[in-house]
């Protein structure tokens, strides 16, 4: 395999080789034939679709910082990989001027048997029901958002030649098209790789490397009024937040040490709702939404509603470097744990964290990330809008965790059709992709246990 230095970049002139030979080693376990003989493709239909999170903090291991303000739900559920690829890696596509993409020029060669094979689709007995609609309905959404200005002026300096809002929404079409016909997954990756080119992200590492981990809402009790188990409040936007005087007061000065001292200073009167748990409440500005079941009955859903200006810390970074335990053996339930067992050291470490997250009613709204459009379970993704286009048709290659319970999670090699529909402050680069997961407790489960290898391709109608 031809290593992608910056001499063989140049000498190329294009910045891919030709396309980068990969695919082939990450993620495969168990790969599966292609299955009978091609058999031609169904002709075109027109399918009539209607016209067109932002992340808040991050991770509890990483961050999402928001673009802009909208609602939010994301949990960097393990940002160890955030944190290794950003820390201990050059961004290999930056440093070394390689685009994010490459074409693949020979797919029978480069792409392994199991790529496109989507086998959720149609049900599979050992991961789940079968999802084809919950797929459908995340193309129309990911349509929707193409027919607006938004789209339009980001692809509009899109750096990828042959990457464009029109190829995007047409590949897009079509892929709903033989989705809705197909039979079977096998028949359906005959068809894409007929119809389709594939553009291969080039990782952090300039090879195809990317790093995945999960993210989900959560579900929580709260109060509507404080109580001596209900404490610890979410808070609304201030009105002023836009004229607040920079630096804007840290974490430690909003809410005190043990997070219970916000009616002191400027937070006063805009407690939201009050959560039993400080972890939980902090997991809740980590995410930047929740749909929490209440004391006195019903349910609310909180979304992101703004932030201070300051950078993520994240809590298992900090543990790992404190020498808790080490980076290799950090996930979520780690974290969790940790703090179960010492929550008196929750005042010492989330006060590290200096950004706070404001919330806002969401009325019962699913979900919604940083294109305005609803994600939705195991098929969108989260990844770095300064590289990847917005709204596209993406196929992902790596582990998931699947079981009918938390306690029952295994590893399951997917190769999984998304829409890529969100972003975050902690994806960064062409190595780093975030899988919405769900809400709920098997989805933070699930989301808690990604932090595996992978690849990501983009799928795009041939010219």
């Amino acid at each position: 395999m031809t290593r992608l230095t910056p001499a063989v970049i140049r000498r190329i002139g294009l910045g891919c080789a030709g396309g980068i030979a990969l695919g082939l080693g990450v993620a495969l376990v168990g790969e599966a034939s292609i299955g009978p003989k091609a058999t031609p493709s169904p002709g075109a239909i027109a399918v009539d679709i209607g016209p067109g999170f932002v992340p808040a903090s991050s991770g509890v291991l990483g961050d999402r910082s928001p673009v802009q303000q909208s609602q939010s739900m994301q949990l960097q559920s393990t940002q160890l990989q955030a944190n290794q690829s950003q820390d201990s890696q050059s961004q290999y596509s930056q440093s070394h001027a390689l685009p994010a993409l490459c074409p693949v020029t020979d797919p029978r060669q480069q792409l392994a048997p199991r790529i496109g094979l989507d086998t959720q689709l149609w049900g599979d007995g050992d991961i789940g029901k079968a999802d084809r609609s919950a797929l459908l309905q995340a193309i129309d959404h990911s349509l929707r958002y193409l027919n607006t200005a938004e789209a339009e002026q980001a692809y509009a300096a899109y750096p990828i030649a042959g990457v464009s809002r029109d190829r995007v929404y047409r590949s897009l079409r079509r892929f709903r098209v033989l989705l809705q016909w197909a039979t079977s997954p096998q028949q359906l990756q005959r068809w894409v790789r007929q119809e389709f080119d594939f553009y291969q992200a080039t990782g952090h590492d300039g090879q195809g490397s990317v790093d995945f981990t999960g993210y989900f809402e959560p579900q929580y009790q709260a109060s509507l009024t404080p109580s001596a188990t209900y404490r610890y409040p979410l808070y609304r936007r201030p009105p002023d937040l836009d004229r607040w005087p920079q630096p804007h007061p840290t974490r430690l000065a909003l809410e005190g040490a043990d997070g219970l001292q916000g009616a002191e200073g400027p937070l006063a009167g805009l407690e939201l709702v009050w959560l039993a748990d400080r972890l939980e409440a902090y997991l809740v500005q980590v995410q930047g939404s929740a749909r929490l079941e209440l004391v006195q009955g019903g349910s609310l859903s909180v979304g992101y509603d703004g932030r201070t200006e300051y950078s993520y810390t994240s809590l298992g970074k900090a543990l790992v470097e404190a020498g808790r335990f080490s980076l290799e053996e950090l996930t979520l339930p780690k974290v969790l744990g940790y703090f179960e067992e010492f929550p008196a050291e929750l005042d010492l470490y989330i006060p590290r964290n200096d950004r706070f997250i404001f919330f806002r009613e969401t009325q019962g709204a699913p979900p919604t990330g940083s294109l305005g459009v609803p994600v939705t379970a195991d098929r969108s993704i989260a990844t770095d809008k300064s590289l990847m286009p917005p709204g596209a048709l993406a196929l992902l290659v790596t582990d998931l965790p699947y079981g009918p319970t938390p306690d029952q999670l295994e590893p399951y090699a997917v190769s999984r059709y998304v829409l890529d529909q969100d972003t975050g402050g902690a994806i960064k680069g062409a190595g780093r992709v975030d899988i919405f997961l769900g809400s709920g407790a098997l989805a933070g489960a699930r989301a808690g246990l990604v932090n595996t290898p992978g690849q990501l391709y983009y799928l795009l109608l041939k010219n």
